[in-house]
């Protein structure tokens, strides 16, 4: 009994610390939760062979709409690279979900970075190398083009685009193995993270952007040894109320047995490069991520979009560097005028006002009936 009585307080915290949005959980692209920061959301980040180069490009803005200028001065966007620490393949599981498997997670490091600043007109303002030889060689573009997620809810919208095409012998010879993330930092501080596509955009995963990859396996476990402690207590209670929060906690937010990874990309030459090894523009990763048991954004493509489900994008891709397709035309963003708090707040005037009641009559219940044990104990012990 004192165990699940112990677990009462954290699954209704829990709960509420998962639904409350925040600014520093700002995600990626189709993330539900709040976007408070719409320069620093990251919405995609890609790498794929061609010839003998290799495409990079690292996409932010989502829902891009309005027309330039967008005040990018406090933004730096950085692409982190790691080649040295160990990736295996043994694994099908692993490769069929993360494109490999990363055995020490915590040696994770960046041995090169590439770190971007903007114009406000989204022009290149600076880029920066850091590991990597012949950077005299590589083809830079930035600019504002067609978002190329596969998703109904960001057709006819853009994205500022940051593409690279970097020669191949710019990497250590016979190098093969490449795992990668972006960052955000807004005034030189962390706003987001991205590694493997889609994964931060599901809602148990508010956690990925608190920790630089290298800490996250450890961060995850923590939270996934509490969060199924929450599960358990909550659906081993009688009531059918505590069994339905827990049961929207394990689908919703309960991490799983195979989410124990950091969220990276990794991207090898040893296989064909499809997603997840690396990703290309017209990988309908939402799909591909349905394979291996994470389908809620492919259920909301059936939601949101028409039938038969698009599985290629609104727009066709160019043959030639940058790739992405040409932008949409400048239309005025969406802007929400309505609050919830013009209804919440009277109800939440009314629980106060029938609390305080409800607390107000307790405690003069509680005077009376003190008063009265008082004077009848009084009355008794007075002389006759």
């Amino acid at each position: 009994m004192k165990r699940r009585a112990f677990w009462g307080l954290p699954a209704l915290l829990v709960l509420i610390a998962l639904l409350t949005p925040s600014a520093s959980l700002a995600s990626d692209h189709a993330d539900p939760l709040n976007l408070t920061d719409p320069n620093a959301n990251i919405t995609g980040l890609f790498i794929f062979p061609k010839d003998d180069q290799y495409v990079l490009i690292f996409n932010v803005r989502r829902s891009l709409t309005a027309p330039k200028p967008y005040e990018l001065s406090a933004y730096e966007y950085v692409v982190s690279i790691d080649l040295t620490t160990p990736v295996t393949f043994d694994s099908d599981e692993d490769r069929a979900r993360y494109g490999g498997t990363i055995p020490v997670p915590d040696k994770l490091h960046a041995d090169v970075s590439i770190k971007v600043k903007l114009n406000d007109d989204t022009t290149l303002k600076s880029i920066g190398y850091t590991g990597l030889k012949n950077t005299d060689r590589i083809r830079t573009y930035t600019g504002v083009r067609d978002d190329p997620f596969i998703f109904p809810r960001f057709f006819k919208r853009n994205v500022i685009s940051m593409a690279m095409s970097i020669p191949k012998n710019a990497f250590p010879d016979g190098q093969h193995d490449f795992i990668l993330w972006g960052t955000t930092y807004a005034n030189g501080k962390v706003s987001d993270r991205v590694g493997r596509s889609v994964r931060s955009q599901l809602p148990r995963f508010p956690i990925l952007n608190l920790y630089e990859p290298k800490d996250q396996v450890e961060k995850l476990t923590k939270a996934k040894n509490f969060l199924d402690k929450t599960y358990e207590y909550l659906d081993g209670n009688k009531e059918w109320w505590s069994q339905a929060i827990g049961g929207l906690l394990q689908f919703t937010f309960q991490l799983r047995k195979y989410d124990l990874a950091p969220d990276v990309m990794i991207f090898t030459t040893r296989f064909p490069p499809v997603y997840p090894n690396g990703r290309q523009l017209a990988d309908d990763v939402n799909a591909i991520t349905c394979t291996t048991g994470d389908c809620l954004l492919q259920e909301l493509s059936f939601v949101e979009g028409k039938w038969p489900r698009a599985i290629k994008n609104d727009k066709d891709f160019l043959p030639d560097f940058p790739y992405l397709a040409e932008p949409f035309e400048d239309s005025p963003e969406r802007v929400r005028t309505s609050s919830i708090w013009t209804y919440l707040l009277p109800v939440l005037i009314v629980f106060s006002v029938l609390i305080w009641g409800l607390v107000e009559i307790v405690w003069r219940l509680i005077r009376w009936l003190w008063h009265t044990i008082k004077f009848k104990f009084r009355r008794k012990l007075a002389p006759a």
